[in-house]
């Protein structure tokens, strides 16, 4: 018997693929994407949850580190960023990240997250040094570091092929790459709002040569702002055919815009209902990806909570200190404890599994 919802919202043949385990096609995100009935959406992303992980739902105890806000590339939503000679500009050094190492240096941290504005001044040397000074402090430590945006910043100073530079970063530490960068892969959004960073292909490209290096990473998308349905179900969909080739995503993290101080404020931001529905199609589109993550810095740990019966199967982590999102005027926290994050899974009603970053279960 057919759910109510997706009679209602005449989606009986979506469903039935997604019963069956069938791919679904361009024109199934469209629809998705443009019913108005979300419950529908969701029952059907929660099928494909609860067949690839049950009733659990992963967080991970982590720390970020945002290394320099310096950056040259101007990208039209981001409030992050600063010129050298703003007030606002810093470059961490070496001593300063083993500071913020630590100040958390009793927690049992299993990931550092480090990305950061693209700074034309920082050499190959001080990439190759970050890594190393995380791993000195803490060596046992997940470094999962660098965009695809600033990889391609490191070559460019390396001026050495990808695959060396790669090989080099391992050699130092680094573990796996985040998922950032990517906006939208649609060349027109690129050339409105990010015109000096990698386009679509080039991200991808970036990103096919990560997996063949044997990094894992993430893979994301910049929604609510001038992207059309159409060039989001474009950017799902060749994130699929990547992973098809490689298998080298292990989660994929939709991101919601804030516009606040950026160059954009005449947009209104996200909406709960909008994070949801992303969160939905992410699970319902992506087939071959492992997990769904919801970034509760960015969509609130309530909207985190709920999104756990859209799609999402990880909450992400502690967190520590972020800077990029509260630039542009979040004001969710700017860290949750474990037990903050065990009770949110909790309250939604799934099972908590604190995980590492390759999404192995971590002893209580």
């Amino acid at each position: 018997m057919l759910n109510s919802y997706i009679e209602a919202a005449k989606l009986a043949d979506i469903h039935e693929k997604v019963q069956g385990g069938e791919r679904l096609s361009r024109e199934d995100g469209l629809r998705l994407y443009r019913t108005p009935c979300l419950n529908a959406v969701a029952h059907l992303a929660n099928i494909v949850r609860e067949r690839l992980q049950g009733d659990v739902a992963f967080y991970v105890r982590n720390q970020h580190i945002n290394y320099t806000n310096i950056c040259n590339k101007f990208c039209k939503f981001c409030a992050f960023y600063a010129v050298p000679g703003d007030a606002r500009a810093y470059a961490l050094t070496m001593e300063d990240v083993k500071r913020r190492l630590h100040e958390h240096i009793s927690e049992p941290i299993q990931e550092v997250h480090m990305v950061a504005g693209v700074n034309p001044r920082l050499p190959y040397s001080y990439y190759l040094d970050l890594v190393r000074t995380v791993k000195s402090v803490r060596p046992t430590v997940h470094v999962k570091a660098f965009t695809m945006i600033e990889l391609a910043q490191i070559q460019r100073v390396a001026r050495k092929p990808i695959e060396t530079v790669l090989a080099e970063l391992r050699e130092a530490g680094l573990d796996s790459i985040p998922g950032g960068g990517a906006e939208v892969l649609s060349d027109r959004v690129h050339k409105s709002l990010f015109a000096l960073k990698l386009g679509a292909a080039g991200w991808l490209d970036m990103a096919r040569s990560v997996h063949r290096s044997g990094l894992k990473s993430n893979a994301t998308m910049l929604y609510g702002h001038i992207e059309s349905v159409e060039e989001k179900t474009d950017h799902l969909v060749a994130l699929r055919e990547l992973q098809d080739e490689t298998n080298g995503f292990l989660a994929y993290i939709p991101l919601a815009f804030h516009p606040d101080n950026s160059e954009m404020t005449d947009l209104p931001g996200c909406t709960g209902v909008m994070d949801l529905r992303e969160i939905a199609l992410a699970r319902l589109m992506l087939d071959n990806f492992p997990h769904i993550k919801a970034f509760w810095i960015m969509i609130s740990p309530a909207v985190s909570q709920a999104s756990l019966w859209y799609g999402a199967d990880d909450i992400d982590g502690t967190i520590v200190r972020e800077e990029i999102t509260h630039s542009a005027g979040a004001d969710t926290p700017q860290e949750l404890t474990r037990a903050d994050l065990v009770r949110m899974i909790h309250e939604s009603g799934r099972r908590a599994v604190e995980r590492d970053t390759l999404y192995r279960e971590v002893a209580a």
